[in-house]
């Protein structure tokens, strides 16, 4: 009997969580990011090699930037593979950008966290950036962006967003669930 209340439980838990994730997919953008620059951004960073970065110094190319849960199992992966889509595209246009994922759960989640994601992933090219920050910075980063989260349990409930920034540090494009092909927006 035990066993089929955890299973119970867990389906549960399992469907309240994939329905949380298609409302917030679903949603319209947070609020309008377009005009914004990386210069008015948090800064101060930790990658996942465990060195600091300033924000700012990624300024000079295009940068993608969206944010993400090391354990995330439903959006960030359909984030990342449409990330990857449009390194692809670049790619194959001779054009090049940075990609930045900035973590929702720095009280959770360690530089180890979002390495073995990278890894797991194979994103272990030099322009993928997995940051973190403190709890402050990423809030305020993520209010001042239009990225709405929760915590719900030990899980961080997130939408499918990215922000799109010129070479002059200024979001030119944004991209979110409704946006079918992210590749062709940029």
């Amino acid at each position: 009997m035990h066993a089929r209340i955890t299973t119970d439980r867990l389906r549960w838990r399992w469907l309240s969580e994939t329905l949380a994730a298609l409302v917030l997919c679903l949603a319209p953008l947070a609020s309008p990011a377009v005009g914004a620059n990386l210069d008015q951004l948090p800064q101060r960073w930790r990658g996942d090699d465990g060195h600091l970065i300033e924000l700012s110094s990624l300024a000079g190319r295009r940068l993608v930037l969206t944010m993400g849960y090391a354990r995330c199992h439903v959006i960030c992966p359909l984030t990342i593979g449409q990330l990857q889509e449009m390194q692809r595209r670049l790619d194959d246009r001779g054009e090049q950008a940075e990609f930045v994922v900035i973590g929702y759960d720095p009280e959770n989640e360690r530089p180890t966290d979002w390495h073995a994601f990278r890894t797991s992933r194979h994103l272990d090219r030099g322009n993928w950036h997995f940051l973190m920050g403190s709890r402050s910075d990423t809030e305020r980063l993520a209010r001042q962006l239009g990225f709405d989260f929760w915590k719900y349990d030990e899980h961080v409930m997130h939408g499918m967003r990215a922000l799109v920034f010129d070479a002059r540090g200024t979001v030119q494009v944004e991209l979110g669930a409704e946006t079918k092909d992210w590749a062709a927006a940029i």
